[in-house]
């Protein structure tokens, strides 16, 4: 009786986990840096635009 089919077992299911955690990991970080760079495009955008005349002297203290 030898062992070696679960140490097989043990070790391809960490290597699972393993992987599915780093996959997990990179979407979520690919999700993060697309929010980022569109929350910026709309920040210059926003930028971009011609400001607004003051609207009285009173709010312009």
């Amino acid at each position: 009786m030898t062992h070696v089919p679960f140490l097989i077992a043990a070790f391809s299911v960490f290597i699972l986990v393993l992987a599915a955690d780093a996959l997990g990991s990179w979407l979520r970080l690919r999700s993060a840096r697309r929010q980022a760079l569109r929350r910026q495009e709309r920040l210059r955008a926003r930028d971009k635009t011609p400001a607004a005349a003051p609207l009285s002297t009173e709010l312009s203290r």
